[in-house]
């Protein structure tokens, strides 16, 4: 049965306009505390990020989550992944993270997380949906939930993070710089890199409500390139709004986004040894990242975009490294959702390891040039039966053999069909998509 307000990654919009409203979050707190009171009884953590709109949300929520019974420890501007080890590891019922990860500051939106500290089963958010339509009651008095703050949360989660990596690694005399994009790991990052030896400069870690995510963080590396040159840095390292993203730049201020961070780390598990299963990528993962695993003999399987699917399938296929070359990056050996700083600092271990930079670990794979075109359309199309198309598609397919491929999917959000060729000549490859574009700009015509 389709959800009617849950997406692949919780709920997420514009605040202001329906879901992303006061009243709608205070009927959300009440409905998910019907279902966890159902389901046994504990308390639920709440966190946030850093953008204005989360202490109205987190009010409501409280709210509603006290009126069906249901106790909270308010964690205050915390990661996403943080929330998820902490729910975990204090044995609450429940997680939830008042966030919009790396949209801007109007957005916001809410993820939750199981006792496990994985994302919510299917069941149990068809379950919050059902009570979302029934009307809101509260309990008797002496039954209402409590609220209270957890204090001690960002020093449990930045001793997480360094017990990620050996305790006998030292990263002294690295000079890195460190972009929280005014988000929710603005207090936290920069403590564990400099506690685990490394001199951290810091920018955009400022947050006043408004800036989260503003020309900074994992999406707009930019101004981490430019200080890393202009301080001669080691690397930079980049996290989004609610530091489950993470993008890197070597000490040339290029970037190194997650397709080539995902290969690094399996490299390094591969050579420990310690390696099981494929790494799950997805759709538009890099064919590069691909035959470089190859190479080591690693396979690459893909899952459709969105972290939640590339978690089911590492599941599946039992494996310990997944993600995006967003920057979603799952270290399922070390955690159990996609963690900026872990990820790091899992980079930052196979520098002290191997005693070479961050540029010379990702020039061992090589990207290809892939680009991404958009057609418009005015109704859906049904790619899979349409078989112009499919013939336009095996046509391009063909003519790369296996030093390239295609992908046309259309999109969830938008009346688009995304149309990419990737191929290791840049100059091939566009002109293989512009005529792929019009293949199917002419056969929605027809």
């Amino acid at each position: 049965m389709k959800k009617k307000y849950f997406g692949t990654d919780g709920i997420r919009g514009t605040v202001g306009e329906s879901p992303i409203t006061p009243d709608f979050f205070l009927k959300l707190g009440w409905a998910t505390g019907r279902v966890f009171a159902e389901e046994g009884h504990g308390f639920v953590l709440v966190g946030k990020d850093t953008r204005i709109s989360g202490y109205m949300f987190e009010s409501a929520l409280e709210a509603g989550l006290s009126a069906a019974g249901v106790n909270t420890s308010l964690l205050g501007p915390m990661p996403t992944p943080a929330v998820a080890y902490l729910t975990r590891t204090l044995r609450a019922q429940a997680g939830i993270v008042i966030s919009a990860s790396h949209n801007p500051y109007y957005d916001n939106g809410i993820k939750f997380f199981s006792t496990e500290g994985n994302k919510l089963a299917d069941g149990l958010e068809h379950k919050i949906e059902f009570y979302l339509g029934q009307p809101m009651t509260t309990v008797a008095s002496d039954k209402l939930g409590k609220a209270k703050r957890l204090l001690d949360a960002p020093g449990r989660y930045i001793e997480f993070c360094k017990a990620s990596i050996p305790a006998n690694i030292d990263f002294n005399g690295l000079r890195i710089v460190v972009d929280c994009a005014n988000g929710s790991t603005y207090h936290i990052a920069p403590h564990v890199f400099s506690e685990v030896g490394a001199e951290v400069i810091t920018i955009a870690s400022d947050p006043d409500g408004l800036n989260i995510n503003e020309n900074c963080g994992a999406t707009k590396p930019e101004a981490l390139q430019e200080a890393v040159i202009e301080f001669r840095a080691d690397l930079g390292i980049a996290l989004d709004g609610d530091g489950d993203r993470l993008i890197m730049v070597d000490h040339k201020g290029e970037v190194v986004d997650g397709d080539e961070l995902i290969f690094i780390i399996a490299k390094a598990r591969k050579a420990a040894g310690k390696f099981k299963g494929p790494v799950v990528g997805t759709l538009m993962s890099n064919l590069g990242m691909e035959h470089a695993l190859k190479k080591i003999n690693l396979d690459l399987v893909r899952a459709n975009v969105g972290d939640r699917y590339v978690m089911e399938l590492m599941k599946q296929h039992k494996s310990i490294l997944g993600g995006e070359g967003s920057g979603h990056i799952i270290c399922l050996d070390r955690t159990t959702t996609g963690d900026g700083i872990v990820a790091a600092l899992q980079i930052l271990a196979e520098m002290d390891n191997t005693g070479k930079s961050l540029y010379e670990l990702k020039s061992e794979m090589s990207k290809y040039p892939q680009v991404l075109l958009n057609v418009r359309v005015s109704e859906k199309v049904d790619l899979d039966s349409n078989e112009a198309i499919q013939k336009a598609a095996k046509s391009v397919e063909k003519a790369l053999g296996d030093q390239g491929r295609v992908l046309l999917r259309a999109s969830g959000t938008e009346p688009l069909i995304r149309v990419m060729v990737e191929g290791v000549d840049e100059t091939k490859v566009r002109g293989y998509a512009n005529s792929l574009v019009d293949d199917v700009k002419n056969a929605i015509t027809a």
